[in-house]
């Protein structure tokens, strides 16, 4: 059965993705020990929440001792799986999809897109570091590569249909950059990113900010003015 699917992540996991960026600053600048109330200063996160992050995802030290960064570096690359590489497909090689493809970063962290679909010919004849298949191939190139997980950036009125395709041929991830939430079935988990509700919510924090810091100067303003 087909549902709306949008995983969220959950925040312990995002805190996981800040500790492992602090910790891998900290190491560029020669830190080898860190205790929680240290990373809790780099990062703004409570030391009894750090604990209790580590806990969660299994990530032991001794705490007293401080935690070495290397260890906790290489026990957060295990949650995420990057002692082996992962192949993706991207599927919609417009502005957003040609950007994606070109992002080095995913390289750097063992992600690998393997090829992209476009519906355009002209597309498909240009020559790239990422060949451009016609999405007849898609399942030929996903069983080839053993692709589990796909990036879809195509129009919103195109979305749904190629999620259906991908999940025919064994995707069991997406991410969503359409705007559109997808009916998937239950053992398929989709993440939806929206850019322009990511931007919406930060113009709303800035907006809210600034009437915050008005109100606060007008306070200060009536209490320093004298009857």
């Amino acid at each position: 059965m087909k549902r709306f699917t949008k995983h969220t992540v959950k925040n312990s996991l995002k805190r996981i993705f800040l500790y492992r960026a602090s910790l891998t600053r900290m190491k560029l600048l020669g830190v080898e020990k860190i205790y929680s109330y240290t990373l809790s200063d780099e990062t703004g996160v409570t030391p009894d929440q750090i604990r209790k992050d580590f806990s969660e995802f299994g990530i032991t030290g001794n705490k007293r001792g401080g935690y070495d960064v290397n260890d906790l570096i290489d026990k957060m690359e295990k949650i995420f799986h990057r002692n082996k590489d992962h192949n993706l497909v991207l599927i919609g090689m417009g502005n957003l999809g040609s950007a994606l493809s070109k992002y080095n970063k995913f390289v750097h962290k063992s992600m690998n897109i393997v090829a992209t679909f476009d519906i355009d010919p002209f597309k498909q004849k240009i020559r790239s570091d990422i060949p451009v298949y016609s999405l007849s191939r898609l399942k030929e190139i996903i069983d080839r590569f053993k692709v589990k997980v796909a990036i879809i950036a195509v129009p919103e009125i195109a979305a749904q249909e190629i999620a259906d395709d991908l999940i025919k041929t064994g995707i069991k991830g997406i991410i969503n950059f359409a705007p559109v939430l997808l009916k998937t079935p239950a053992d398929v988990i989709v993440n939806n990113v929206n850019l322009c509700d990511e931007l919406e919510s930060v113009i709303y924090y800035v907006h809210n900010q600034m009437k915050s810091d008005s109100a606060k100067n007008l306070e200060q303003l009536y209490k320093g003015t004298k009857y």
